[in-house]
């Protein structure tokens, strides 16, 4: 029988080393793989020095062009049995192509977090208010949930993001996958390996700076919870790393306030393990927190906010606090950094949450089966789908006739 071919359009080619989004990319095809699915992964962006070597795992990169009718030839020519868009934004520029191209092609869409969401957060905060279904109602939203309609499956890597999608807008279970971070178990040698409480010192922070969330939390920490920690504890020190640094963030930096602003590491796993305690006071994103799953697999406790840790724990205990205002946050975190039986107990919670909430065996057959199935029933899942349809009929296809009055004021 011949492997299925699956082609990936990737937003930005997967950076496994710089951000969650990197890893959760790798995370997918390795699935597919496991699947025995022959892999295309295509991408307009250009690719940086961080980007993954995907030719060493025997996947075919391929260069594409946006708003250019060469990408109808080349998918027609590769006719895959799957199409997997990186984000919604990636199934406006290239949805409409595949679908006139490849009509049998299952339309899968990887919305990493919903962008809706984090959006709507993101104003709310700047507008000091509470966050609401006026703030989730937004123009990105309109985009967002038009582009899953338009697919044929959607995957979603928060439980608190599918129920959101269920609830509030409505969207039909069938067109939906919860598909969460897909880990290796962690088995008790690896934690035997690990430093202990007494080995570790300081406090970190891990992100790309390239995402606002990530910015305005190092803010946040530097300016209303550092200054409360430090002046308990004067001696530690707060490591903060991240690609793509810029100069706002650099001047961030302080060495008297013994708050460090280190950068992009090469390996996440090393300084997280010299870590005592993780922070994560972000204020405003949607999804799952790659940065804490870093902590947990390293046996680094931390102290988060209630959007950092949302969909993370389910109904088990978290791997460190949950705390939202600034001064109990600082007071969580010293605690935390002093105290090596409660440190020793989260560390556990941490370990616990990887192997009962994020299996790579469970989730990887789970999706596996969902997109076979939505293959065999494809034709009754469009006619069930009658938005979705709606969504394709050319009266609505802005972004389609957009695109081409693009490609044509480009020949000019």
């Amino acid at each position: 029988m011949a492997s299925k071919k699956l082609l990936i359009i990737g937003f930005v080619w997967p950076e496994p080393k710089s951000s969650a989004a990197g890893s959760r990319m790798m995370q997918l095809i390795e699935a597919f793989k496991a699947g025995s699915y022959e892999i295309t992964f295509a991408s307009a962006c250009v690719q940086t020095k961080q980007a993954f070597d995907l030719d060493s795992i025997g996947v075919s990169p391929i260069r594409i062009t946006l708003n250019d009718s060469s990408f109808d030839l080349f998918v027609k020519t590769l006719n895959p049995d799957v199409v997997l868009f990186d984000r919604f934004m990636t199934e406006e520029q290239y949805g409409w192509r595949v679908a006139e191209q490849c009509p049998k092609a299952l339309r899968i869409l990887d919305t990493e977090d919903l962008h809706a969401l984090r959006k709507g957060r993101q104003q709310a905060l700047k507008d000091n208010h509470e966050f609401d279904r006026a703030y989730l109602f937004n123009n990105t939203a309109k985009r967002e949930i038009a582009s899953i309609y338009r697919s044929d499956l959607s995957l979603i890597i928060s439980e608190i993001e599918m129920n959101l999608l269920k609830t509030e807008f409505k969207i039909d279970p069938d067109l939906l996958c919860y598909l969460p971070f897909m880990l290796e178990t962690i088995k008790g040698a690896w934690i035997n390996a690990l430093p202990k409480f007494n080995e570790r010192q300081d406090f970190i922070s891990i992100g790309n700076f390239l995402h606002d969330p990530n910015y305005d939390a190092i803010l946040f920490l530097k300016e209303s919870i550092w200054p409360l920690i430090r002046k308990e504890l004067p001696q530690a020190e707060m490591h903060v790393y991240g690609a793509y640094l810029s100069q706002k963030v650099k001047q961030l930096h302080n060495e008297k306030e013994r708050f460090l602003i280190k950068g992009f590491t090469n390996d996440a796993n090393h300084v997280m393990q010299r870590a005592r305690v993780c922070l994560a006071p972000l204020r405003f994103g949607a999804g799952l927190k790659g940065k804490l799953i870093d902590a947990m697999q390293n046996g680094t406790p931390s102290v988060m906010t209630s959007i950092a840790a949302e969909g993370m724990f389910g109904k088990l205990k978290a791997n460190g606090f949950i705390e939202d205002n600034s001064s109990m946050f600082a007071a969580k975190a010293i605690q935390l950094y002093t105290d090596e039986i409660l440190w020793n107990e989260k560390q556990q919670f941490g370990f616990e949450t990887i192997n009962k909430r994020f299996s790579n065996v469970k989730y990887r057959q789970k999706v596996l089966q969902d997109v076979n199935k939505a293959i065999r029933e494809i034709d009754i899942r469009r006619q069930h789908n009658f938005i979705g349809q709606l969504l394709q009929y050319q009266t609505l296809q802005s972004t389609k006739f957009m695109s081409k009055w693009i490609e044509e004021k480009n020949k000019n």
